[in-house]
């Protein structure tokens, strides 16, 4: 009787085992990237920057849970292992300088070698987050208090308005040179053509328009400076990608109303859960000045907060130079410690990936994340 009793006990955990789940969801890899991408455009990201997939097991792979970390350490990486993950989201890029060998002799070497051992993917969005409109910078903002912001350096569109990077104009006389024109500059790889009629001095002219990439500019430019009648009346223009207004590097921050600097140090503990920030008042400022403007920037902020009128800096870690430039022009700044001004937002980016992936996967956040700094 005993031993029917310790069966059907056995029986049970295997029931409720959650290893032995069949129903338990799971996306593709390759598909969740993809959907991860759309989330935010990694063309937000800075061109310096390392983001995306940087290590991929092999195929098919699918992942279970998604585990968040702002940087992956050697302990995270244990973390992430001893949690089964399949898939480590890492704000910082582990992989930023190009590798020349992957051996045991380096912590971040040790990282790749560990993630591919045990077929566990990561992807880094680093500052395609930081510019995306619900991104670092944007939930760094809630914590000042209502208020309007926009991007300091608004980011560029992924793409040209039109086709090619450049414009070529130049006016026409006659039906016979503007045929030849056409003729050849059609031949010419990555060249788009419009022509419309103008009439200048009284007399008739066509004007022609072209849409070209770089590396087709310089043929277009070799056959106009065979005929002084075109090239003498050329205009060469370089197109830019348009700006996106909520997408950028950086947001300036206008308070609906001002509120005293040691106000605003509270409310950013508090956004931060911090006990200390670090504390430079600018030249003439008190702890009762008003705080209208906060100009921010998740991370390290001395190049993207640089030369930004306000009455406030937030930053995570400035140089010491700068910040005596910043404090001279009578410019507050505090400094919260680099990954501090980032790693609450992963608790957003959490509640925003399972809306957006519509709950296909579990999202867990590391434990095991923290600044590296602390005040002893």
């Amino acid at each position: 009787m005993l031993s029917s009793v310790r069966l059907i006990r056995r029986i049970v955990r295997l029931v409720h085992s959650p290893v032995c789940n069949p129903s338990r969801s799971f996306m593709d890899l390759k598909v969740l990237v993809s959907s991860l991408n759309d989330f935010a455009s990694l063309s937000l990201a800075e061109s310096w920057d390392n983001v995306g997939l940087l290590v991929e097991p092999s195929p098919p792979h699918t992942v279970h849970t998604l585990f968040l970390t702002i940087d992956l350490t050697e302990q995270v990486m244990e973390e992430a292992l001893q949690k089964k993950v399949d898939l480590i989201l890492s704000y910082h890029p582990p992989i930023f300088q190009p590798l020349k060998r992957i051996t045991w002799k380096t912590w971040k070497e040790r990282l790749v070698i560990r993630a591919l051992e045990n077929r566990v993917g990561i992807y880094s969005p680093h500052t395609a987050y930081d510019a995306s409109p619900q991104g670092v910078n944007s939930w760094l903002a809630k914590g000042l208090g209502v208020c309007t912001s926009r991007p300091i350096h608004p980011s560029k569109a992924p793409t040209y308005p039109t086709a090619g990077t450049h414009r070529v104009e130049f006016s026409v006389n006659g039906t016979e040179d503007l045929d030849k024109v056409i003729s050849v500059v059609k031949d010419i790889t990555d060249v788009s053509v419009t022509s419309f009629s103008t009439r200048t001095d009284e007399e008739e002219q066509t004007r022609v328009s072209l849409n070209c990439s770089q590396e087709a500019l310089m043929q277009v430019v070799a056959f106009l400076s065979q005929s002084r009648q075109f090239y003498q009346k050329t205009e060469i223009l370089s197109l830019e990608k348009p700006l996106l207004l909520h997408a950028g590097m950086g947001r300036l921050c206008t308070l609906d109303e001002s509120v005293s600097l040691a106000t605003m140090i509270e409310r950013i503990k508090r956004h931060l859960k911090l006990p200390h920030v670090r504390l430079a008042l600018g030249v003439g400022r008190t702890l009762e000045s008003p705080v209208k403007v906060v100009a921010l920037c998740a991370g390290s902020g001395s190049k993207v907060l640089q030369g930004t009128e306000a009455d406030l800096y937030l930053t995570g870690e400035m140089s010491h130079h700068d910040v005596l430039d910043a404090a001279s022009q009578g410019i507050t700044v505090v400094l919260c410690e680099h990954s501090n001004t980032e790693r609450g937002f992963l608790s957003d980016l959490r509640d925003m990936l399972r809306a957006h992936l519509e709950n296909k996967i579990d999202i867990i956040l590391s434990e095991a994340d923290r600044d590296p700094l602390c005040v002893a």
